[in-house]
């Protein structure tokens, strides 16, 4: 059985969900496994600030982080390497660099893995620099793979999609397998039809709040992230549709929320599985972890007002894929919501698109 070091980062709550479930599935099967949080390797409050920032760029100045975003993220269009261009490892990277390695040798493992874009950099950094340093499997989570993923040091991606997949290819020249999105089995055994269980908390909940009004979720990430999230809560309650708006840990977003007619407003819910199995549809702004759990569970996904850099990647690359819709207004919004809350043939194609994206078991594919 082999040692697995995994590598995250605490910006929001989906890279760590990644690495949780990958740790899980590992131990399982009899590996052992330890997580590290790349902000905590940083010098006290380095991390913290970090986080901060990104989450302050988010919420106020979401054209500052577009701007980040376009100058450090986006593709330049030419691969990595010597006619290329290099594999953008900056700062950050360099001083993660030893400290990570310190991990290394403390901890010994046979395998390191990355779930996070700059986890990516710092391990491809030490396997292109350290003879000695263990084989690096990168864990993308993002459906629009940045060059921020990218470094050739790193021994095996894996990817989302075929188009993610062949990015990581042609711009590395390193191997890259489709997994699908890594996310908990309580997803799609919740999403599967069970005549006979019993109805859930959520289903009654829903059912007594909103009879006869089909429960759309209106995602906003752990940090209640989003563009006139509420105006899109009471557009839905007016339209008929009972709007659950996912607060996250965003407790200001919550209070706000829970006061407009016909809105039911949520914090955290570690019960997310039965929530979504119970609801009709789901309005994404990220093309993030709680989309895939969506997809998993069986609910159609909506992109709309995406946050910007990553979020509005993803949402495009999603719809690309024909995983979901993207929709531009208010009006395209509801047209899309109206034809997939209801039965019929256009509901069940976009489920069974969304299921199909479930390809493999990442866990094995890093322990083989």
């Amino acid at each position: 059985m082999g040692r697995f070091l995994i590598v995250s980062a605490s910006m929001g709550a989906g890279h760590d969900a990644v690495a949780a479930e990958l740790a899980g599935r590992l131990q399982a099967d009899g590996h052992r496994t330890a997580c590290v949080d790349l902000l905590n390797l940083l010098p006290p409050g380095t991390g913290r600030g970090l986080r901060a920032a990104y989450r302050t760029a988010l919420r106020r100045c979401p054209w500052a982080y577009q701007a980040v975003y376009t100058a450090f993220f986006r593709d330049r269009g030419a691969p990595i390497g010597r006619n290329g261009w290099a594999p953008d490892t900056g700062p950050l990277a360099a001083a993660l660099e030893p400290r990570l390695r310190h991990v290394v040798d403390r901890w010994r493992p046979d395998a390191l893995v990355s779930t996070f874009h700059q986890a990516a950099q710092v391990t491809g950094r030490l396997r292109a620099a350290h003879g000695d340093c263990p084989p690096s499997t990168v864990v993308v989570t993002d459906f629009a793979v940045h060059r921020q993923w990218l470094h050739p040091g790193n021994d095996l991606y894996l990817c989302l999609t075929g188009a993610a997949a062949a990015r990581v290819r042609a711009a590395t020249g390193r191997p890259a397998k489709v997994c699908g999105p890594v996310v908990p089995a309580a997803f799609a055994e919740a999403g599967q039809s069970h005549t006979d269980r019993p109805p859930t908390r959520w289903a009654r909940e829903l059912a007594r709040r909103g009879p006869g009004r089909p429960a759309v979720l209106v995602s906003a990430g752990a940090w209640g992230v989003g563009q006139r999230l509420t105006g899109t809560a009471l557009l839905l309650a007016k339209a008929g549709h009972l709007p659950v708006l996912l607060c996250g840990r965003d407790e200001k977003l919550r209070a706000r929320a829970s006061g407009l007619p016909g809105v039911l407003a949520l914090g955290w819910i570690e019960d997310l599985p039965d929530l979504m199995a119970a609801s009709s549809a789901m309005v994404d702004n990220a093309a993030g972890q709680t989309a895939m759990q969506a997809l998993a569970a069986g609910v159609p996904v909506v992109g709309y007002r995406p946050i910007p850099g990553h979020g509005a990647e993803g949402v495009s690359e999603m719809a690309d894929a024909g995983i979901t819709d993207h929709v531009a207004d208010d009006i395209t919004l509801l047209s899309s919501l109206d034809r997939l809350v209801r039965p019929g043939a256009d509901r069940d194609r976009r489920i069974a698109a969304g299921r199909a994206v479930f390809t493999a078991d990442a866990a094995r594919l890093v322990a083989c």
